[in-house]
């Protein structure tokens, strides 16, 4: 008979890339609550939101619901999520346009310091007895690839995603008021780019699936560099 459903093969890839997913994504938002506050705006500090505890941050749709759909919808190659985003009155941001950039920035940068740890600390698996090292070595290679993978992913210059709001901290304020208004319908822009078109191009033989295809491309660049800066290579 053909191989069914593994119940320990499924635990253990949910082992692996559970704690870098909680791990990645409450770091990332409470670097965005950290770094507001350093620049003028303690409202993330008063709504608890500087946390380290993941529940403080999870959101039921954007971080297991809507990743799961992808997951379903892609066939298991493509899915990106979201937690809770942390409030941040930007207009007490001191000063405003640096503060914004600042901030939005936190997040990714955060995420290639994870990676950047995560590949450091290969180095301590062959110190670890045989049945952890495998188990190990898979958490550490997924929390580089994740980490990777979020910093490339929210750097893209769509809002609400932080690439979005640097170009908006950046910009001529008529281009950036532009940029800033489409906001309400970033994610149905990043879902029409990573999701939709690549689905329309399948049915009519071409490739659409650009915007994916730069995203791996940069954290393959990034992942040869975080691991040469490690010393893994």
């Amino acid at each position: 008979m053909g191989g069914g459903f593994n119940i320990q093969d499924f635990l253990f890839q949910v082992s692996i890339w559970t704690i870098p997913f909680l791990t990645a994504i409450t770091l990332h938002e409470a670097a965005h609550g950290f770094v507001a506050y350093r620049f003028g705006d303690d409202t993330a500090k008063r709504m608890g939101r500087l946390s380290l505890t993941p529940l403080r941050h999870v959101d039921p749709f954007g971080t297991i619901i809507l990743p799961a759909m992808l997951l379903l919808a892609t066939h298991g190659q493509f899915a990106f999520g979201s937690a809770k985003p942390v409030p941040v009155n930007f207009g007490r941001l001191k000063p405003l346009r640096p503060g914004i950039v600042a901030v939005a920035a936190a997040g990714p940068a955060t995420n290639l310091l994870l990676a950047f740890i995560s590949a450091l600390l290969g180095h301590v698996i062959p110190f670890l007895p045989a049945s952890m090292s495998e188990w190990a070595g898979n958490v550490l290679g997924a929390s580089m690839l994740l980490n990777l993978w979020l910093a490339v992913f929210n750097m893209l210059p769509v809002p609400p995603l932080d690439g979005g709001r640097v170009a908006v901290a950046l910009l001529p304020r008529p281009l950036a008021a532009r940029l800033a208004g489409t906001e309400r319908f970033g994610i149905l822009i990043i879902l029409l780019l990573i999701v939709v078109l690549p689905y329309v191009g399948r049915q009519i033989g071409v490739d659409l699936a650009f915007v994916s295809r730069f995203i791996f491309v940069v954290v393959e660049w990034l992942w040869n560099l975080v691991a040469m800066a490690a010393g893994l290579h």
